[in-house]
C-alpha cells in the first residue's frame, strides 16, 4: 500500500476513533477531557450557545494556527471542526446501548478503554500529518518552536492550562454545582498528565511504522 494511502487510511480512522472515544469519556461520566473542561468554564461566564461558542473558539484557534503553522492544518482539521460532535454523539449512544445502567467498575473501565483509544487515534492522525484539531496544533506548533520541551511536555502543559483555567472561569460564574467529580473528575486528572506521553508512546510504536512501512521501525 502506498504511503499516501495509508495516511488518508489512518487520518480518517484517527478522526472517527477520536470522537468515539471522546463519547465514552463523556458516558463514563468521571470527568472531561480538559478542553472540554476549558469549553465548559467559557459557556459558564459566555451566556450563548455551546455550539455556537464551540465554533467561535475553534475559529479562533483555527487563526492561531494558521498564522503559526499552517502545516498543521488539513483535511483532518476539517473534519474535526465539522463532524466530530456527531461522532461524539454516536459513541455515546453505542455505550448506552451495550451498557444501559453501569456500575463504578464499569465505568472505569470504559474510561480507561477511551483514554486508550483517544490517545491511539490522536496518535494516528497527528503522524498522518493531514491535518490535526485546532486544540491539538497549539501543543504540536509549541514543540516544533521552541525546540526544547517535546511534544508530550508541551501537552500535559497545556491539557493542565485548560483545566486550571475551565475550573476558575466556572467558579467566578458561581455555577458550580457538579464541577468536581462531574466535570473535574479522574478522567481529567489522568487525560492531563498521560495523554502526552501516551500518544507519543503510539507515535514510536504504531503510527509512525504504520505511516512510513516497517523500515522505520
Amino acid at each position: 500500500m502506498e504511503e499516501r494511502t495509508r495516511r488518508i487510511l489512518m487520518s480518517a480512522a484517527g478522526v472517527a476513533l477520536c470522537g468515539f472515544s471522546v463519547g465514552m469519556f463523556k458516558y463514563a461520566s468521571l470527568g472531561i477531557d480538559p478542553f472540554q473542561n476549558l469549553m465548559a468554564g467559557l459557556n459558564a461566564v459566555i451566556p450563548i450557545r455551546f455550539g455556537t461558542l464551540y465554533m467561535i473558539v475553534n475559529a479562533l484557534l483555527l487563526v492561531f494556527a494558521l498564522l503559526s503553522d499552517r502545516t498543521k492544518i488539513g483535511i483532518a482539521t476539517f473534519i474535526n471542526l465539522f463532524f466530530l460532535g456527531y461522532i461524539v454523539d454516536f459513541g455515546i449512544a453505542v455505550c448506552q446501548s451495550l451498557f444501559p445502567q453501569p456500575s463504578l467498575p464499569m465505568r472505569v473501565l470504559i474510561l480507561a478503554a477511551g483514554l486508550v483509544l483517544l490517545c491511539m487515534s490522536s496518535s494516528l492522525y497527528m503522524t498522518a500529518d493531514l491535518g490535526v484539531s485546532t486544540y491539538d496544533a497549539i501543543a504540536l506548533v509549541w514543540a516544533d518552536l521552541q525546540k526544547t520541551l517535546p511534544f508530550s511536555i508541551c501537552r500535559v502543559i497545556t491539557d493542565a492550562a485548560c483545566i486550571l483555567l475551565g475550573a476558575l472561569l466556572t467558579v467566578l460564574s458561581g455555577k458550580t454545582e457538579g464541577l468536581v467529580g462531574g466535570v473535574i473528575g479522574i478522567g481529567t486528572i489522568i487525560t492531563a498528565f498521560f495523554m502526552g506521553p501516551l500518544i507519543s508512546w503510539f507515535n514510536v510504536h504504531l503510527s509512525e511504522p504504520m505511516r512510513h512501512g516497517r523500515q522505520s521501525e
